[in-house]
């Protein structure tokens, strides 16, 4: 059995899929293959339905999977520490992240973790909060970053802050606030509304926010959801509807995407973005130092972004 047999059947696994599992660890598809195959071969069970559109685990592979995991991270730690490797780490992180922190945190992190070591890849994931936490307890990906609280088994870190603010067309009806300016509720709350999807931290957030005691959004009109955040911004500035955003996403861009974007005059809470893994598992040495490193560098409010 061989180490480069486990890390293919255990990435095959998590991806539900080869091609994925090449893509997370820099191999082609063929080799993550191969390499399963003869573990299978070696062990005589089959570890892995491949059968259907995904790849699932067969009851062997149930069994197998969680030694397979410890194997690798304990490797890892052997290495680690028997080498001296503190500036030398090599290898890749899984990371999984929603909207908000991909575009506006974890690209300088990623940089400076780099310049520290530079043989260390990334293999980052976006989608949604609750897909990163489903993802996260799945074991796809080690770190995450997340826009609300999701499965006990994970360990949900607070790392910054944002301001929820409302994004509304460019038109007279708002021309008599600057950008930034809180306005009362009652001056949007009748418009229909362009929503996140429904795993989306933002959504979430929305629907539980007070706004002088009241959870006024809870039964707006909806008149679209979307996943994509360029794509809300679009529809808003053709005068679709409004919608509520991170402040960072609009404060930057508003006036060359022609939108306008206020604060919510009694809006009781801001929005907590966290660093979130799994507690149930031994992180890779990377992983751990890693969350070392983002330990020392967290903030509570997310610094401005150069456009």
């Amino acid at each position: 059995m061989e180490f480069r047999q486990l890390e293919a059947f255990v990435n095959a696994a998590k991806y539900k899929s080869f091609s994925k599992a090449a893509d997370a660890t820099f191999l082609t598809q063929p080799t993550i293959s191969t390499h399963v195959n003869n573990l299978e071969n070696e062990l005589g069970v089959k570890l892995l339905n491949r059968s259907g559109r995904e790849i699932t685990l067969t009851p062997h592979g149930h069994e197998f999977y969680s030694y397979a995991v410890d194997l690798l991270n304990t490797r890892a730690k052997a290495l680690l520490s028997v080498q001296m490797m503190k500036d030398d780490l090599d290898g890749i992180l899984e990371i999984q992240t929603s909207t908000i922190p991909s575009h506006y945190y974890l690209p300088a992190l990623m940089e400076e973790f780099h310049e520290m070591y530079p043989k260390v890849r990334f293999y980052v994931e976006q989608s949604d909060s609750r897909m990163v936490n489903e993802n996260l307890t799945n074991q796809r990906g080690e770190i995450g970053f997340t826009g609300y609280k999701g499965n006990s088994s994970l360990c949900f870190e607070p790392l910054f802050y944002d301001e929820m603010v409302i994004i509304t067309p460019d038109t007279d009806k708002y021309n008599i606030y600057k950008d930034g300016d809180e306005i009362p509720v009652d001056v949007f709350i009748n418009e229909p509304f362009v929503m996140r999807e429904d795993g989306s931290g933002t959504k979430q957030e929305m629907e539980k926010a007070l706004v002088n005691g009241k959870a006024v959004f809870k039964n707006v009109e909806v008149i679209a959801r979307m996943s994509n955040m360029s794509a809300i911004k679009q529809v808003i500035s053709r005068g679709l509807g409004v919608s509520i955003v991170s402040e960072q996403v609009v404060k930057q861009t508003a006036v060359q995407e022609k939108l306008r974007y206020f604060r919510i005059r009694g809006l009781e809470k801001k929005r907590c973005f966290y660093l979130a893994y799994n507690k149930s598992i031994c992180l890779s040495p990377i992983a751990e130092r890693f969350l070392e490193f983002v330990h020392t560098k967290a903030v509570q409010e997310i610094p401005d972004v150069e456009e």
